[in-house]
């Protein structure tokens, strides 16, 4: 690990002198690379440097010990070796996070789809809520959202949502939320006053760019639709609604949520470039399927992970066994514990297979 460690502060080094070359302020593409890079590396480079002068500060106070006779200047260095060796223990379990590899996704924008499962206009009112548990929860990091499509059943619940979270980690907090959402309550509708339990799906991806995903136009066929639903008079009086269908895998997209055929068709590709991506993420975690067991679920569409009971007030998180008792401020977009919780189990699982290299 040190070696590791050693070569990236060897690199960071190598990066500042580059960077205060003045070819290099003049090549606008390899400034940001390297202004990317720096950035990358700049957590674990002050981590280290912090590691090198607690090791220093053991190495002294040990030394100084040995030749101090004063019982209150012994003191002091007693308790000065015993704050810096507590503070190597922390560094070495830092640096072992920081030096896991890094998901390339982690910093992108992501794509959300929530679409309502078992228990009809229950589950498409909980689909609904789910959506602006989400939105409320990006407006808390300011990020921001924009809507793709959506699919309403005439209550107020969502029968399907597509919406983006641009934020810079937008992925990095949100890949955790993909899988089956359950709720547990008494719907309004139910007059015995009898508890049901409805489900949602969600699905996370990262937005793919055109370097991270071609797509082939000629397997794109596009056809416009007056739109329906709320939208105001233009939005429903013109042929502004986009039907996207990739012929090889047979993903149909719909988006009619601005008023301008263009706008709605760029929509519609990034959603599909996103699909597209995602499938192919999938195969790649398929083929490391030993490595992405011993990982949180961060993608099955299949799995349950988690269950909202209104009753009781609680939400739990099946795959790290968390529960919470406070559903209202989680409802309201207050996730931060969920994900933190989230992340620290999926690093810890990391940090377990990679402990024989340390």
């Amino acid at each position: 690990m040190f070696d590791k460690l050693e070569d990236i502060l060897i690199r960071f080094e190598e990066i500042l002198g580059e960077l205060n070359e003045p070819t290099v302020a003049n090549d606008q593409s390899r400034f940001q690379k390297l202004m990317k890079e720096q950035s990358d590396l700049q957590p674990i480079v002050d981590a280290y440097k912090e590691y090198k002068e607690s090791r220093q500060t053991v190495e002294d106070s040990i030394s100084m010990l040995e030749d101090e006779s004063d019982a209150e200047m012994r003191e002091m260095l007693k308790e000065e070796l015993s704050l810096a060796k507590k503070r190597i223990e922390e560094l070495e379990h830092e640096l072992k996070i920081l030096l896991l590899p890094k998901d390339p996704n982690d910093s992108k924008n992501v794509i959300v789809e929530i679409r309502a499962g078992a228990g009809g206009d229950e589950a498409a009112l909980f689909a609904a809520e789910i959506y602006r548990m989400y939105v409320k929860y990006a407006e808390a990091n300011r990020w921001k959202t924009e809507m793709m499509s959506l699919n309403e059943n005439g209550i107020g619940g969502f029968k399907e949502v597509t919406f983006m979270i641009n934020g810079n980690g937008a992925y990095s907090k949100l890949k955790y939320e993909s899988g089956v959402h359950r709720v547990q309550r008494v719907p309004e509708t139910e007059s015995g006053g009898r508890i049901h339990t409805s489900t949602i799906t969600v699905a996370i991806m990262p937005e793919a760019e055109e370097i991270d995903f071609h797509l082939d136009m000629n397997d794109c066929k596009f056809d416009v639709f007056r739109a329906s639903g709320n939208g105001g008079q233009c939005v429903n009086t013109t042929d502004s609604a986009v039907r996207l269908t990739h012929i090889p895998t047979g993903i149909v997209i719909s988006c009619q949520d601005e008023k301008s055929q263009l706008k709605n068709k760029d929509k519609a590709l990034k959603v599909l470039r996103s699909r597209l991506y995602e499938m192919e993420l999938e195969k790649q975690h398929d083929a490391e399927a030993e490595a992405r067991r011993s990982q949180v679920g961060t993608g099955d569409r299949s799995e349950k992970i988690r269950t909202y009971n209104f009753p009781q007030g609680r939400v739990t998180d099946h795959r790290i066994k968390l529960t919470l008792h406070r559903l209202d401020s989680i409802m309201n977009g207050d996730l931060e514990e969920i994900i933190d919780s989230l992340i620290a189990a999926d690093q810890a699982a990391k940090l377990s297979n990679l402990q024989e290299d340390y």
